[in-house]
């Protein structure tokens, strides 16, 4: 009888490790092609759609499996964890060497969900005969559900923040062969072909092991097959894929393989951002920083030696710690997150505004492009409306606004939305070399106008007289009768998905 329970509960653990094993793939699946193909809604959408009808799929072919039922259930077992195991490995490896990636993707996810399929139809008629069918189900179902929940809660807070996606992923494939392995000692009596499954579990273990254990060397093999440059840091966060690189003296930030900026000619995006916004208030005390992790917006803003306080806000700690503890990196910024004047909230800027603040006379937004809904919310009517919660009417908002040339629709649509909520707004645009023609959105309750502010000495490439050519905007530059951006259409992602497609 002890024995028999004993059959039950490892049985039992099974499921919950498969549920557990299962969901984490499919979530490494989302997060990476999140973070390589952007669009987190799109990715996470069509990933848990193929992976829930691959599932239904394998359920369906269970029935065509009718005899030595735990042998099949070890053999599934060990290839759910060597596919699952080696998918993140295999992505990351191939994704600049495949012309259709998302073939590669969805046919992992398939063939994830198939065999996941299968293993739990396998394992109640492995049951039916040894427990009661009431009992069965609800305890199958109860386990199942309880290792989808632990998946859902470790893989953001612990999994992806402490071992990376490629790490997380052989570690889920080891404990799927580990199961494999420890059923089929268990019951090695009821098993045919053991001595070939011993061997094929043995072997599968032992390839993963090694995977997790040069797991970051094939992640920086991979990173620099795609960036083609020297990795000098490459980090995980909570949030997104954290990469800098060096090319001789060029330093890159790149988030999510996104550049965010080129160390040779970043000073030229971080004046333009800054300064016309601190040229027209009359006296900017107090400045937001939205976004600008990496302190550059802030070096500048430092300038200006009559500044009390700077609020820098920017979501992942991973940046604004590693701008703020690394030599290099501060020396690049002049060391401005160390400044008394400055203090940093790391957390949502959008939950962030929801809540009572002082006033500022001066907001500086630096967020990524809106390559997908979660950072399309800060472009919305929505969030405006609550930015205005910190203004009064002199203040003056700043807003990188990508790029009016290859982008013009998305650069008007922000343009569009801000006027539809209340503020007069002041475009421009500039030359960055690492970027090609990027723009800016100057807003104020009231029209911004100069103020005549005296610049600060040492900028290498802003000036009054460069500013009123960077407010032109020729014919190719232009766009008209575009939709206002709102939390339940995000219409700028769809345009800016759309027109940066075709330069990629």
């Amino acid at each position: 009888m002890g024995s028999q329970r004993s059959m039950h509960l490892l049985l039992l653990l099974s499921v919950f490790v498969i549920a557990t094993c299962g969901l984490i793939y499919e979530l490494v699946a989302g997060t990476l092609a999140s973070y390589l193909l952007g669009d987190s809604v799109t990715q996470f959408s069509t990933i848990i759609g193929a992976y829930l009808f691959s599932m239904g799929i394998g359920a369906f072919f269970s029935r065509f499996f009718t005899k030595n039922l735990l042998s099949w259930f070890i053999q599934l077992e060990i290839l759910v964890g060597l596919i699952g195991g080696i998918s993140a490995c295999l992505l990351f490896l191939l994704f600049d060497h495949v012309a259709s990636f998302r073939i590669v993707l969805y046919l992992l996810v398939g063939l994830t969900g198939i065999l996941v399929g299968l293993e739990i139809p396998l394992l109640m008629n492995i049951l039916k005969n040894r427990m009661e069918f009431q009992d069965m189900v609800s305890q199958v179902f109860t386990f199942d559900y309880i290792g989808a929940l632990l998946a859902s809660i470790i893989f953001p807070l612990v999994l992806v923040p402490q071992l990376g996606l490629m790490k997380t992923s052989f570690f889920f494939g080891i404990l799927n062969t580990a199961v494999a392995l420890i059923v089929l000692f268990r019951f090695r009596k009821e098993v045919a072909w053991a001595g070939y499954l011993t061997v094929k579990a043995i072997v599968v273990t032992a390839l993963l092991v090694a995977g997790f254990i040069f797991s970051d060397r094939m992640m920086d093999f991979a990173e620099a097959a795609a960036f083609n440059e020297q990795i000098i840091y490459s980090k995980s966060s909570s949030y997104q894929r954290v990469v800098l690189t060096r090319y001789k003296e060029d330093i890159r930030l790149y988030l999510n393989g996104n550049l965010q900026f080129s160390s040779r000619d970043e000073y030229r995006y971080h004046e333009a951002l800054v300064h016309p916004a601190m040229m027209h208030h009359p006296d900017p005390r107090r400045v937001l920083i939205l976004g600008g992790g990496d302190g550059l917006a802030a070096r500048e803003v430092l300038r200006y030696p009559h500044i009390d306080s700077i609020t820098l806000v920017d979501l992942d700690p991973a940046v604004t710690e590693l701008f703020t503890g690394n030599a290099m990196l501060a020396n690049m910024n002049d060391s401005s997150l160390h400044s008394p004047r400055l203090g940093v909230v790391n957390t949502d800027a959008f939950q962030w505004l929801r809540d009572p603040r002082q006033p500022y006379d001066v907001v500086i937004i630096d967020f990524p492009d809106p390559s997908g809904y979660s950072v399309g919310k800060l472009y919305t009517n929505t969030f405006y409306h609550l930015l205005q919660r910190v203004l009064t009417d002199e203040s003056v908002v700043v807003i990188q606004c990508t790029s009016p040339f290859v982008a013009p629709k998305s650069f008007w649509c922000i343009d569009q939305t801000l006027r539809h909520t209340g503020f007069q707004t002041l475009p421009y645009h500039c030359y960055v070399p690492s970027f090609g023609e990027w723009g800016y959105i100057m807003a104020s309750p009231v029209a911004p106008a100069d103020k005549g502010n005296v610049l600060p000495g040492g900028l290498k490439s802003f000036s009054r007289e460069s500013f009123a050519q960077m407010r032109h905007f020729p014919p190719d530059m232009q766009a008209h009768d575009l939709p206002v951006n709102k939390l339940n259409n995000q219409a700028l992602v769809h345009l800016f998905e759309k027109e940066w497609a075709g330069w990629q």
